[in-house]
């Protein structure tokens, strides 16, 4: 029989076992996450779009080439969602903006086209911070996203869709973008696994760029070996990008199962002493220190750090990501893509002028203007040394504090978030306070490492904590391996928010 009624529970290894059991059809498991999502995500928000059509036609294809003994690999027939940055060929695009809105891109982003050469069937479009600016998903210009855990509260940013979707069950796993923080720090609040993959180790083709070199791309699912899984397919060189690196990829699902096998024996883990500092959540700073406890438990060798030009992080990303920004946005000029306004509404001043001021005054929200103006204004004449040539300086000295940290350990452990999940609306008027939600993160973007949020308790409001461990950059499978170690140790391995456990078939 057919073991429909759970399929949204299953992990993407799960369910591409039922396929190749023949337990279940791809046909089968689409439909089921299109009527769960039509139902649950009408107060999640996590879509932005769905494409039924599309997502129904690959899975047809998906179960013929079964049929005909010619599955591509466990992804084949797996129903997979993007965050709406990527691009995909005929499908709305918005990055979750109103200048893009109706935007239908002729290509697909080379990791797009990645997983469709892998038979993952692409279920539609999800929810994000406009660009990607953001830590919480609020400034999404279409809809309010919520966490799985609980509706009041935020599900992170700038990836909050993708990391709801997965947390919520509708999809067995999503591909986000990680500019500071914005796979991990969503994965944490939501309680998922997110993995943000060394900076060049995955293709930026037909990523709608935010901050050009901090962007990647990678994976959020529901365990360490489904991230595993969709790196292996999206990894690797591609001359269409000028920062993809030639570097070989995979052996990632391997690394998973010896960590899994092996544990932590012989793991040096790094404990820098910046990242348990004032501010920090008591409970984030006793489930972390938990974790790593646990981890020493088993066998991993703890080696105290200092990472001591941290305190810089937070300042010199912000003007280098702003700065990137302004140069990056300047495309959205209201003639090639905005909001298009009739002559006859246009009035006196001609079609082409009132286009331009629609997609000033109202294309862009606040926190997109905001950061084009910073951005701006450090990279104006006269500021250029004195902000962003001081940042791109300090974020050599942060890359080297990494360097000289790997020489002594193999993996380093950190809170991936200061504190759980906050309310919708309690930062939104301070701005400052929205960007320090990323102060354990963004220094991974800065020196280009991977990194990887996990799961590690609950608050005693029944929030997720994560766990963030960072590895030297391009070492994805010693990354692995320690995250899969201590995911089979945690106690928070395989906890479901409400809204997921709630629900029955779809």
């Amino acid at each position: 029989m057919s073991p429909v009624d759970g399929l949204h529970r299953e992990s993407a290894l799960g369910l591409a076992r039922l396929l190749a059991e023949g337990r279940t059809s791809s046909e089968e498991a689409t439909r089921h996450c299109l009527a769960r999502a039509e139902r649950v995500d009408r107060e999640l928000g996590a879509f932005l779009a769905l494409d039924p059509e599309g997502a129904l036609a690959a899975a047809r294809a998906s179960d013929a080439r079964r049929r005909a003994g010619e599955a591509r690999g466990p992804l084949d027939g797996v129903p997979l969602a993007l965050k709406d940055n990527l691009v995909c060929a005929g499908l709305a695009t918005t990055a979750g903006s109103r200048i893009l809105e109706g935007w239908r891109p002729p290509y697909d982003a080379t990791a797009v086209a990645r997983l469709r050469a892998a038979g993952a069937v692409l279920l539609g479009k999800l929810n994000l911070d406009e660009f990607a600016m953001g830590s919480s998903t609020e400034s999404s210009a279409y809809r309010v996203c919520r966490n799985p855990w609980d509706l009041a509260r935020v599900p992170g940013g700038s990836s909050g869709g993708a990391a709801a979707a997965v947390a919520a069950e509708l999809c067995a796993g999503a591909l986000g973008t990680d500019t500071g923080g914005s796979i991990r720090q969503p994965a944490s609040l939501c309680g998922v696994v997110g993995l943000k993959p060394s900076y060049g180790r995955v293709s930026r083709y037909g990523l709608i760029a935010f901050a050009s070199s901090l962007d990647q791309i990678g994976p959020l699912a529901r365990t360490t070996a489904d991230c595993a899984l969709l790196l292996e397919a999206i990894a690797g060189h591609d001359p269409r990008d000028a920062t993809s690196l030639e570097a070989p990829a995979g052996g990632y699902l391997e690394a998973c199962a010896r960590g899994r096998a092996e544990g932590p024996r012989g793991l040096r883990v790094g404990v820098p002493r910046e990242y348990f500092v004032a501010g920090i959540d008591p409970e984030v700073e006793a489930a972390v220190r938990g974790a790593i406890a646990a981890l020493a438990a088993e066998g991993a060798e703890l080696v105290e750090l200092s990472l001591p030009h941290t305190r810089f992080a937070v300042a010199a990303y912000y003007l280098i990501c702003t700065a990137e920004a302004s140069s990056n946005l300047a495309r959205y000029d209201g003639v090639r893509y905005g909001l298009r306004v009739s002559p006859e509404a246009a009035g006196a001043g001609g079609e082409l002028e009132a286009m331009s001021a629609a997609s000033r005054g109202r294309g862009f929200g606040p926190e997109v203007k905001r950061r084009i103006m910073l951005g701006t204004f450090a990279l104006s004449a006269g500021y250029y040394d004195a902000y962003y040539a001081r940042a791109q300086r300090a974020r050599t000295l942060i890359r080297r504090d990494f360097e000289a940290a790997f020489a002594r350990c193999d993996v380093i452990a950190t809170p991936t978030s200061p504190i759980p999940a906050f309310a919708l609306g309690e930062k939104q008027g301070d701005p400052l306070q929205m960007y320090l939600a990323d102060i354990y993160t963004i220094s991974c973007n800065l020196a280009g490492l991977p990194g990887i949020s996990l799961p590690c308790g609950l608050s005693a409001g029944g929030l997720p904590i994560g766990l963030q461990l960072l590895a030297a950059p391009l070492d994805e499978p010693q990354l692995l391996r320690a995250a899969a170690a201590y995911e089979a140790l945690s106690p928070a391995t395989g906890l479901r928010p409400p809204l997921a456990s709630a629900e029955g078939a779809a």
